[in-house]
């Protein structure tokens, strides 16, 4: 699985990820998916469509002693992913399976989070991506209401559910959101000044029973528009991407 893989590192090198060199490559949105995440140590953690890892490993880099799982629809994805957990030293079980037909195993286990980065993109509104591994996991073949029905059955009582989604997509979530997942919070990520949302994230909690919450949105970069070459992350933002540190959502 070397051959046509890069080794990034995230989190300034906590965190080693060995990706497609073509194809789907992790950007920011995991990064930021594991810093919304409120476990503690000696939790459960399910990512529905992990990909390579990253945003399960880098919520092991910034919280210690989880007991992590990912679930993977591409095998080769699946093989990266179980090697990058070697590859961090963390405990991380990698299973290769459809999250719309789990296995036994699986339906019969709880967790205390569950976390995903669905597909974007409905491609019955758009254009396919010429890698199939990058359309996989940027084209929403599953529903997301899958995703959401799927996620709602895994978290335990008094657990978190965490999506990270596009802005255009949060009527879709609310609506699919089961009754008994309360607590809602909706965080959005704001490119710019002045500049409409693109990104949120979605939290909620598994009995939860206190009213929805709509944050002010967290600003991303500094400036109007980018100037040069250099990043121009705000400082939380930066903190987050380079030393781990989780958003600063309330």
């Amino acid at each position: 699985m070397t051959e046509n893989t890069t080794v990034n590192e995230y989190l300034s090198g906590r965190v080693l990820i060995r990706q497609p060199a073509v194809g789907y490559r992790a950007g920011v949105d995991p990064v930021l998916l594991a810093a919304s995440v409120p476990a503690v140590a000696g939790q459960t953690v399910l990512e529905l469509g992990t990909g390579v890892g990253t945003a399960a490993l880098c919520l092991g880099a910034r919280v210690p002693g989880l007991q992590m799982t990912g679930i993977e629809l591409q095998s080769e994805y699946a093989i990266l992913a179980q090697e990058n957990g070697l590859r961090n030293n963390m405990e991380f079980e990698v299973l290769t399976q459809d999250l719309a037909n789990l296995s036994p195993d699986i339906k019969q286990r709880r967790f205390d989070h569950v976390i995903a980065n669905p597909p974007y993109f409905d491609r019955s509104a758009g254009y396919s991506a010429v890698d199939n591994g990058r359309e996989i996991a940027m084209g929403e073949d599953t529903p997301l209401s899958t995703w959401i029905n799927v996620a709602s059955k895994r978290v335990a009582p008094k657990g978190f559910v965490t999506f990270i989604h596009r802005a255009e997509r949060l009527q879709e979530l609310l609506k699919q959101l089961p009754s008994f997942l309360g607590s809602i919070q909706v965080q959005p990520l704001q490119p710019r000044p002045g500049r409409d949302s693109h990104l949120l994230i979605l939290r909620a909690r598994h009995s939860g029973r206190t009213p929805l919450r709509l944050h002010a949105p967290i600003q991303m970069h500094e400036g109007l528009i980018h100037t040069d070459d250099a990043d121009d992350y705000t400082p939380a933002i930066r903190s987050v991407l380079r030393n781990g540190d989780s958003l600063p959502m309330p």
